[in-house]
């Protein structure tokens, strides 16, 4: 009876845990999740199937104005990377290895062009490399005009991406572990060759992973550039402008085709990031 009583009582909690689990995957709520995933997944469903099925897709891929768009996108978010890695690795190492007076707002401003309309950060950009900006003196003299040039696209797309880079350059360099570093240093290793041969290898997950979305970032980017570079063909008109300026000319299929384009390079992006799991590498370290 004991022992009967017992059992029950065991397996009273189980039960209760097997009733909660099957409440949240009842049909109400695997209806609302199957609904908003419908909203987020059917739009960008729908443009892939029309650009396929209408023939647009592999009309725009041989189009003059479309390839130009692609090769001066791919020239500047390459320039942007470089910029970006040349720049961001230091200021990532510094915020994850360093403490100083200010490093919080240090970080919320690194951070802040994330939350930034793309729209204000081009405005920004005018104000400070403008013809009338703070640089317009120096620039003056030295015979620069940025804004409305090719140089105004990369500065844009560095200043909207960066960022993505940098929290998870900072996120990588954190996690590396110091122990393995010190024993490299007892080992005679110096700061150059401990950073090339330790700490870069061991944060490689997730600065592939800031690297990769940083670029997809900067692939998409539209406001900054348009408010700071202009939709000059051949010149600044990127991926994301062709689609802006085929819409604005009434060429339906042809801005259809250049967004399902920027969504298949997206997507492949996604699926780069969840397949090498760099995602989980950050998820894992940044919840340390």
């Amino acid at each position: 009876m004991g022992r009967t009583g017992s059992a029950a009582a065991g397996a009273r909690p189980s039960t209760r845990a097997a009733t909660h689990r099957r409440g949240w995957g009842s049909a109400p709520l695997v209806a609302v999740a199957s609904l908003f995933a419908l909203f987020l997944g059917l739009p960008v469903l729908t443009l892939l199937v029309r650009a396929v099925l209408d023939g647009s897709l592999s009309v725009a891929v041989v189009s003059p104005v479309v390839l130009d768009a692609v090769s001066l996108s791919l020239v500047t978010t390459a320039m942007s990377l470089v910029i970006t890695v040349t720049l961001g690795v230091p200021l990532a190492f510094v915020l994850a290895r360093r403490r100083f007076r200010g490093k919080g707002l240090l970080e919320a401003l690194v951070d802040l062009p994330i939350v930034l309309p793309p729209s204000v950060a081009g405005l920004a950009l005018l104000l400070v490399f403008g013809r009338r900006g703070l640089l317009a003196a120096p620039f003056g003299l030295l015979g620069i005009s940025v804004p409305f040039t090719t140089v105004a696209v990369i500065l844009a797309q560095t200043f909207v991406s960066a960022p993505f880079f940098i929290r998870s350059a900072r996120t990588g360099f954190a996690g590396v572990d110091r122990d393995l570093e010190d024993a490299a240093r007892v080992d005679g290793a110096s700061e150059r060759q401990l950073f090339r041969a330790i700490t870069v290898p061991l944060a490689g997950a997730a600065l592939a992973a800031g690297l990769v979305m940083s670029w997809a970032r900067s692939l998409g980017e539209f406001g900054a550039t348009i408010m700071f570079a202009g939709n000059v063909e051949g010149r600044t008109q990127t991926l994301p402008l062709v689609v802006y300026g085929e819409f604005q000319g009434g060429s339906l299929d042809a801005s259809i085709a250049a967004a399902a384009m920027l969504v298949l390079a997206a997507f492949g992006v996604l699926v780069a990031v969840r397949v090498m799991h760099w995602g989980r590498v950050l998820e894992t370290r940044g919840s340390g």
